[in-house]
């Protein structure tokens, strides 16, 4: 599998500080070895079908999408409580 960064996730990746961008990066680490990884805590998304939501912590999500051989990023966000 392969990673891909929509221009949404780019730009939210761009303003996320460095212990948030470090995080990410040992999670999307996580994605590629197992969506099934008990760190990401990985769920489809709501009623959107093809969206699947993880965890970068306690407080942050990803979202994204399987194409593919690939997992697309859509966006990094704050968890929406």
């Amino acid at each position: 599998m392969k990673l891909r960064l929509t221009e949404r996730a780019d730009k939210d990746y761009a303003a996320m500080p460095v212990y948030l961008r470090k995080a990410l990066g040992k999670q999307l680490g996580f994605l590629l070895a197992s969506l099934n990884h008990p760190s990401l805590r990985a769920k489809k998304y709501g009623g959107l079908a093809d969206v699947w939501q993880a965890r970068v912590t306690r407080d942050w999500r990803f979202y994204f999408k399987i194409e593919g051989d690939e997992y697309v990023i859509l966006s990094i966000i704050p968890h929406p409580k």
